[in-house]
Parts: C-alpha cells; structure tokens; sequence
C-alpha cells in the first residue's frame, strides 16, 4: 500500500487531541513572560529601574546591574522547572536560531551548583560560520555575538516536558556588521523615531517619542500530516509542484468565514493556549478564501515586539500542529489554482502622548499633523517604491503576487474618494499660495468620514500592494513565510529619510519667513504634486492597470532576481546609511544572501520535479499503460472490431506523448541546471535559474503531468490529490 493510501486511511481512524481552555485568557495571558510586573517581585529597585529605563528609553543597562538581573531570571526560571537558557535570535535563514546552556556549572574547588550571571545575559559567542553571511565571514571565521535587546521581554519556551528560557538577542559579527533581522530594525526603529518626534513637535512639544506600530495577519494552510507527508514536494519545499485542481475548489465561495473544521479548531485553541502564555495578544481566527486556507491575528504591538512575535508563533504552529497529526503551510503558493498566502502588515505610528500619527483628527491642528503624517507616508512609498518591492521579494512570493489573491508587483496606494478629493483639493489651490483663511480645508471632517468610506472600499483595498484603511496603512504584498523585519526595516527606513527632508523643506519656508502652518501647507501640496502617479484606486489585477503603470512610470518588477536590484542602487546605499540602518558592506552583503536564498529554492524544486517525475509519475503512468494494452489486446483477440478498443486507444496515445514530453523536459531541465550551475556570478546565475530553468520549464513540465494525473487509475496514483489535502479533514 502506498503512503498515499495509509495515510487516508489513518486519516479516517483520527482521533483528535483533547485540549482545554481555561476560564479566561487573562488568566494565562503573559504567564510565561519576565514581564515588568514580574521584574517587580524579582529585581531590586536598582536592577528593576535599570531594566525599566532601557526598555522605555532604550538605555543601556550597566554590567553590575546585569548580574543582578541575571539572578532574578534565574530566581524566576527555576521556580517554572527551567534548567536551561538560550540566546533567541533571528538570523538571514528566515527562521529563528538558539544554543541551549544550562545554568549547571562545575566550580574550581569541584563543587557544582546552579548559576547565571550577567555576561551570560547580555552576550554570547554562537558559531556564525555556518548561517548565511553574503561573504560577511569566511567558513574560518566562525566568530559571531548575540547581544540581549532588552525592549523584548525574556520569556520561557516549553517543549513537551522540557522548559527554556529565552533571551530575545540581535546577531552581529566580529566585525560589527548584523548578521539577522533584529539589529537593523532596531535602527530602522529609532530612525523614524527621530525624525517623526522632530516634526510631531511642530505640532506638540510634548511628544519626545514615536513609535512605529505593527499588526499582522498570518494566513496559512492546514492539511493531514500523513497527506503531507507521502508528498516529497510538500516536505522538502513547502509547497506542490504538482496537482490537478479539484472539482471543487474555491469557487462556491463557501469557505471564507464559514464554519471551522472541529479538527482544525481544535489545534487553533492549543496554539493559542501556547500563544498567550508567552504575552502574543491574538484577538482574531477565521477561514480564509481557500478550501484548508486559515488566519489568526493579534492586538496592534511595538514593531519590534509584534516581529518577534509573529517568528515565534510561526513555530508554536508548526509545533502544536504535530500533536494534531497536521501539517501547516506558510508558503504563498502551495496549492496552484486557488489563493495563496500572504502576511498583511498594517503599520502606523503612535506618540507617547497617546496620538496615534495616522488617525484623521477633530480639529484643525490634528487634522493637519494627520495630513503632514499620511501625505509623507505616500511620498516614501512613491520614491522608495522598489525598495519596498525588494523587501517583500523571495521564491515563493513570485508565485502569489499579481494572483488573484494578491495585489501585484507594481507598488501603488489606495486611499479612497474622499481622501483623493482632499489631495486634489490641496493641490489645486489657485495661485499655489495658502493664506491663513487656508485653514478651513483643515476643518473638513475627516475623523468620521473616512471609515465609512473605507467600508465602502473594502473590496478594492484588496488588490491594492499598500492601502490605506482609516487609521493605519496595510501592506498587503508582504509573503505568509516571511519575517516581517525585512519590509519593517525598509519601511519605517524610506518614512525616516522622506520626514527628515520634509522637516528640511519645512524650516528652509520659515527661515524665509512664512509662518509654520502656511510652510507645512506648501511643502504637503508639493509632496502631493510629486507623488500622485503612485495613487491609484481601480482593479489592480486588471491589464489595464499594468500599461497605466508604466505610462506612469511606476516599476514593475515580478521576478525576484530583478527586484533586488534594488537594494544595492546608489539610492538604496544612501538611503539605509544616512539612516544608520545598513552600511554598503551590508547591502551588498544582503542581496548577495537573497540571491542565493532564491537559487537554492529553485534548484530544489527543480530536483524535486524531477524526482516525482521519475520516480513517481512515469511509473505509474507506465502500470497504467501497460494495463490498457493489455486490455486492448485481450479485446482484439476476441475478434472484435478495432473501434471496440479506440478510447483506450487514444486514452494510451495521449498518455504515451505525455509521458515522453514529461521524461524529455525533465532531462532538458537537467541540462538547464548544469549550465546554469557553472555561471559563477550570484546574480547572473539567479536570473539564470529564474528564464532559464523555472520559466522555462517547471510550468511546461506541471502541465504535462497533471493531465497525466487526471487520466491514471486512482489506484495508481501514488501522490496525495489535491481533493483529499484541501478537503479531507
């Protein structure tokens, strides 16, 4: 029996996980965090303070402190039953690493005894030869730090019975340059901080912080493990490199929002519990569009907080999915024909104050901030629109964007009919001249005209890659496996750099002598001037659109290999280093990683098709082939006319065409490889392996084979069907 078969058949015989809830979450929200609360009972006032600071004001905390630290975090792990603790960082593999050390420790005088202290806390020396590096580090120098980001609370993982407390660290080499995701959005970070504070104060003085907030929403995939499992596609790639649609498949509409399988709720209830003990404040769970397509979503957070978050989750999911006998998917594409996956970042700002930047306000004033805020939001987008695309590019985001379940490489924003009347009136005043009487175009309501109009708009935000939805801008073409870092960084990067050329712009007016709110005014209707190419409102899926955009001038890039030209422009290496983001080194360092992210992932799908072709597919398809002749013959033999016999026939005639195109293209694209394979420019060979292996046969070679899949017996088929991994629960 193939494993196919065995694992429908255990999937009949399933029983499911019981799982209690508790009474509330609060009672277990954050119980498995150090908290500031639980610092309290832990830390002295000394150690406490020290802590508190660096987290609200990011000071660093003082080695002697760290100690003291140190020891209330063991106090506090060793009452949960923790032996061990870990650096938790986040290096370029797009997953989270750690090494466990225990507190177990043999002194000089041979006593043992159980010990923490504050270097151990605040840094450690992971081997950082063997995550990638761009060239950063040679395999010689394996050299590298992790350093503890005290503004994201240690917490305590539970694995079965095993308990470990995590240190939530950034990751940089020898020579200083970050190794990982978390060290550059720090910077990015505390860049927009800056520059959004310098101009909150023409507004209010009081603000001395701001804060870029982040909310996301994880759409993923949950089959049968067992399913999963007997595809060798789905377990080395994440997602089917083959698969003939379904009969049914989205098309009825009825799996958006409806009813959640009991299965799958139940593992939803289990990664939440697991979830909340570590502080993640998810508030959302429903069924996405696709047949065994889901999201969950938490309360907006610190961006910071909120990335660490989603990694973690990421792996809580994975884990918990297990003890269910199910499998989560969170590559864009891993089913062809229906939607695919993406991780919707929606990003905004928030004073100390309690203001949140990008809220339309109820006076004048706060209208006005709003509009400095929203109006420079839109210039960033406009003039770092490939950056931002290259934040967002990887393998498996080629396959969902421009889909119809996700809005297309080309970079645009939609704000709706109201706010694109306000723009245009700003920018259509007669004379190019405000006057202070100009101020009643601030008094025009906006707090509470603009959600009714995004409800009215909701359906044309979904094609949009970056749209605006009442108080916040949503991200929309960010990738379901992605860590959200990278468009994070590039983001709140591209807003640091266009506020600090508006405040620029702004004081150069007043140095002349206009007065403040007259120079805000002039420099927002120029900005809006600049940047109203990247506005659009209409069908982002349609043609039409992309020969609109490139009237335009807007970029258009749809392949990976291309879209990370980006980050190495001269304009990209001003950006991020004015910023102090990236240096030069890093850029460079990092496309050179994404490069060959994208060659490795393609060179292994492209084995992988190979692989099912042969060892799956053709033979299966030759049993068949042989049953029909037989069959034929034995038909012939009786004396019957040769029309008795002409379907199967010409069932045996297409199948023998299909498989030889499927053997030929597949040598073909072995061939491909090896050419490909000696190129030795990283970028030469990316787009190599993107024309001249992908594109030029992965489609040609799926075609072939799911034909081949809808006229083999059942029986035969040795793959899981797409039928049985989206419907069968």
């Amino acid at each position: 029996m193939s494993l196919r078969f065995q694992a429908l058949n255990n999937l009949l015989n399933n029983t499911d996980v019981s799982v209690e809830s508790p009474s509330k979450i609060t009672a277990i929200f954050g119980e498995n965090v150090f908290t500031l609360k639980t610092a309290r009972e832990y830390l002295s006032d000394e150690a406490f303070k020290s802590l508190n600071a660096s987290i609200k004001g990011s000071k660093k905390i003082d080695r002697a402190v760290a100690n003291q630290i140190a020891n209330g975090l063991r106090a506090w792990a060793e009452k949960k039953g923790v032996t061990h603790f870990t650096h938790w960082f986040q290096p370029l593999t797009g997953s989270t690493a750690e090494k466990h050390d225990s507190f177990f420790t043999i002194k000089s005088d041979g006593n043992p005894l159980e010990e923490f202290d504050g270097a151990a806390l605040i840094q450690q020396e992971p081997d950082a030869s063997s995550f990638p590096s761009g060239g950063l580090r040679a395999t010689f120098e394996a050299r590298g730090y992790t350093g503890w980001d005290p503004s994201s609370p240690v917490f305590i993982m539970e694995i079965g019975q095993g308990k470990t407390l995590c240190i939530p660290t950034i990751f940089v080499s020898y020579t200083g340059e970050s190794l990982d995701y978390k060290a550059p959005l720090l910077k990015a970070i505390e860049a927009v901080n800056k520059a959004a504070v310098d101009v909150c104060n023409y507004f209010d003085k009081n603000v001395a912080k701001v804060t870029p907030t982040l909310g996301w929403e994880q759409e993923y995939f949950v089959i049968d493990e067992g399913l999963a499992n007997a595809r060798p596609d789905l377990v080395q790639c994440g997602r089917t490199v083959y698969g003939a649609s379904p009969a049914k498949g989205q098309q009825l509409e009825d799996h958006y929002f409806g009813s959640i399988p009991e299965r799958v709720y139940t593992f939803m209830r289990d990664f939440e519990q697991e979830a909340y003990k570590l502080g993640i404040p998810l508030r959302t769970r429903h069924n996405e569009v696709a047949p065994a397509q889901f999201e969950c979503a938490p309360i907006f957070e610190e961006v910071n907080l909120a990335v660490d978050h989603n990694i973690l989750l990421m792996d809580i999911m994975e884990r918990v999915a297990r003890r269910h006998k199910l499998k989560v998917l969170f590559h864009e594409k891993p089913f062809a024909g229906i939607n695919g996956s993406g991780k919707h970042n929606n990003w905004s700002m928030a004073t100390d104050t309690g203001v949140n930047l990008l809220a339309p306000g109820k006076t004048p004033k706060t209208n006005l901030m709003f509009l400095t805020f929203f109006v420079n939001s839109i210039k960033a987008v406009h003039d770092y629109a490939d950056v931002l695309r290259a934040s967002i590019a990887s393998a498996g985001n080629d396959f969902r964007l421009g889909a119809n379940e996700a809005p297309p490489a080309i970079i645009s924003v939609f704000i709706g009919e109201y706010l694109t009347k306000v723009l245009y009136d700003i920018e259509t005043r007669v004379g190019d001249k405000f006057d202070e009487q100009d101020e009643a175009i601030l008094k025009l309501d906006l707090h509470r005209s603009i959600p009714e109009l995004m409800l009215d708009n909701t359906d044309r935000n979904r094609t949009s890659p970056f749209a605006f939805t009442g108080n916040k801008f949503e991200f929309r073409a960010v990738g379901s496996a992605a860590n959200c870092a990278n468009a994070m960084i590039a983001l709140n990067t591209i807003m640091a750099e266009t506020l600090r050329t508006f405040k620029q712009d702004v004081d150069a007016l007043i140095e002349k002598g206009e007065k403040k709110e007259i120079a805000i005014m002039h420099i927002i209707q120029k900005y809006i001037v600049e940047s109203k190419k990247v506005l659009f409102e209409g069908d982002g899926y349609s043609e039409e659109w992309h020969h609109e955009a490139e009237r335009r001038g807007l970029p258009n890039v749809p392949t990976t290999p291309l879209a990370l030209d980006a980050m190495i422009t001269e304009k990209a290496k001003q950006l991020f280093e004015s910023n102090d983001v990236y240096n030069h080194i890093e850029l460079e360092a990092r496309h050179e990683i994404e490069l060959e992210k994208y060659i490795k992932k393609v060179q292994i799908e492209g084995r992988i098709m190979g692989d099912l072709a042969l060892n799956h597919i053709i033979p299966s398809a030759i049993e068949y082939m042989n049953k029909l002749t037989a069959n034929i013959n034995s038909i012939k033999a009786t004396g019957l006319p040769e029309s008795a016999c002409a379907s199967q026939m010409a069932i045996l005639k297409e199948m023998t065409e299909r498989v030889q195109t499927v053997y030929e293209k597949v040598h073909a694209m072995v061939e491909a490889r090896k050419v490909v394979n000696n190129m030795e420019d990283t970028r030469t060979k990316a787009i190599a392996y993107c024309s001249q292996v992908k594109e030029a046969f992965f489609d040609d070679i799926r075609y072939q084979v799911d034909k081949l899949e809808q006229l083999i017996n059942d029986e035969l088929w040795t793959l899981p069907k797409y039928r049985e991994m989206l419907l069968m629960r």
